[in-house]
């Protein structure tokens, strides 16, 4: 196996990963029966950014490095609030 089919591998993973999260996304909506937005969601958005940031690098495409590192930086943030939330929710009990 090369090198590059090696690479190849990691960017379907991060692809995968990154697509997941509408899968995710739209059965906890379908089964809520509306729009939400689970924690899962921003969790495989941060594996898929993650891995396909380092499959762009690999690549050295400044396009899709600079897509996927920005991205980065919402994922975590929106987990970060979310943490807050949770941590507020279960202080006010």
């Amino acid at each position: 196996m090369t090198v590059e089919w090696l690479w190849l591998g990691v960017g379907f993973l991060g692809q995968a990963l990154f697509s997941a999260r509408f899968l995710v996304q739209w059965l906890a909506s379908e089964r809520a029966r509306r729009s939400i937005v689970p924690r899962a969601f921003w969790f495989f958005s941060l594996a898929g950014g993650v891995t396909l940031l380092a499959y762009a690098l690999y690549r050295r495409d400044p396009v899709f490095i600079a897509g996927q590192g920005a991205g980065l930086f919402i994922y975590a943030r929106n987990l970060m609030l979310i943490r807050r939330e949770v941590q507020l929710r279960r202080a006010r009990q």
